[in-house]
C-alpha cells in the first residue's frame, strides 16, 4: 500500500472512534446556520460531512488539503453523500491559504493546526486573516489517552518514548506544545479564547470497527519503540499488544480505554 492508500485507510479506521467525539465539538461551537466555514486540513473529509449538517442546506464547507490525491477521495465520498454543491474542496497549505482577508464566517482545523512540529502562531494568524470580524477560529487536537488498563507504568514508559510524544520533539519549547494554545489565540489577537476537552471511550464488549480501529491505534501510537524501552518493558508491549498474543489487552473481558480531544477557540476581533 502507498502512503496515500494507508492515510485513507487510516482515517476511515479510526472515524468510528473519533466521530461522536468531533460532533460534540462541533455541537458545542454552535456554528451559524447558513455559514459559510473552511476545515483546514480536512484529509478525506470526514469532517466537512458533519460540519455541513451543523450550519444545514444554505451553508457551505469548503476543504482545505495539500494533497490532491486525498482530495480526490474527499470529493467522491462528498459525491457519494449528495453533498457536492455543499461542500466543495481546494488545494492549498495552511501555512499561505489561498483564500482573501474575511472570507469564511469561521475556521476550524483538526490534528493539523497546531499540532504539526513547527512554529503555530503563524498559522493561527493565518486562519484568523481569512475569518470574518467576529467570526469563531477553533482548533482540535488528540491530547491524552489511557489505553492499558492495568498496567500504568508501562503506559507511561510508551508515552515518553519518541512515538510517544510525536508531533513534539524533545528540545522544542513549552510554548510551541499544543496544550498552550491559548498563548498563540492571545498573540493573534483573537478575543473571548476559551478552551474545552471532549473525551471518547472504548469498552468490552468490542465491535469489530472499534477492535480494528485500537489495534490500528497501538500500531500508530508507539511505533518503533524497542531501542527506547528495557527488554523487560519491551517484552510487555509485545504480550498485551500485539493482536498475534495470546494475552492481547483488547481481548480482556473489562477492557476500557478513553482518550481526549482538547478544542481552543477564539473570535476574531471586529
Amino acid at each position: 500500500m502507498t502512503d496515500i492508500d494507508n492515510f485513507v485507510q487510516n482515517a476511515y479506521v479510526f472515524n468510528c472512534l473519533r466521530e461522536s467525539v468531533f460532533r460534540s465539538a462541533i455541537q458545542a461551537l454552535q456554528f451559524p446556520v447558513g455559514s459559510r466555514g473552511l476545515d483546514a486540513g480536512c484529509g478525506i473529509g470526514l469532517q466537512a460531512l458533519s460540519l455541513a449538517a451543523a450550519v444545514g442546506p444554505a451553508g457551505h464547507i469548503t476543504g482545505l488539503d495539500l494533497s490532491p490525491e486525498i482530495l480526490d477521495y474527499a470529493k467522491e465520498m462528498v459525491k457519494q453523500a449528495g453533498l457536492s454543491e455543499r461542500i466543495s474542496f481546494r488545494e492549498g497549505d495552511v501555512n499561505e491559504l489561498p483564500f482573501d482577508d474575511g472570507t469564511f464566517d469561521w475556521a476550524w482545523s483538526v490534528d493539523c493546526v497546531g499540532y504539526a512540529p513547527i512554529e503555530p502562531l503563524p498559522l493561527v494568524k493565518e486562519l484568523a486573516r481569512v475569518v470574518k470580524p467576529g467570526g469563531i477560529v477553533a482548533i482540535l487536537a488528540w491530547s491524552s489517552e489511557k489505553l492499558l488498563p492495568g498496567h500504568p507504568l508501562l503506559e507511561a514508559r510508551l508515552s515518553a518514548t519518541s512515538a510517544g510524544i510525536a508531533p513534539f520533539d524533545k528540545g522544542m519549547r513549552p510554548e510551541s506544545h499544543f496544550t498552550r494554545a491559548l498563548g498563540w489565540f492571545r498573540d493573534a489577537g483573537l478575543e473571548e479564547r476559551q478552551t474545552r476537552t471532549f473525551a471518547g471511550d472504548a469498552y468490552a464488549p468490542l465491535t469489530d470497527d472499534i477492535r480494528s480501529a485500537l489495534t490500528a491505534l497501538f500500531q500508530m501510537r508507539w511505533p518503533g519503540v524497542e531501542s527506547e524501552l528495557t527488554l523487560g518493558d519491551w517484552g510487555e508491549y509485545q504480550r498485551l499488544c500485539l493482536p498475534e498474543s495470546p494475552d492481547f489487552i483488547l481481548d480482556h473481558p473489562d477492557y476500557y480505554a478513553f482518550f481526549t480531544y482538547s478544542m481552543f477557540h477564539g473570535k476574531v476581533a471586529g
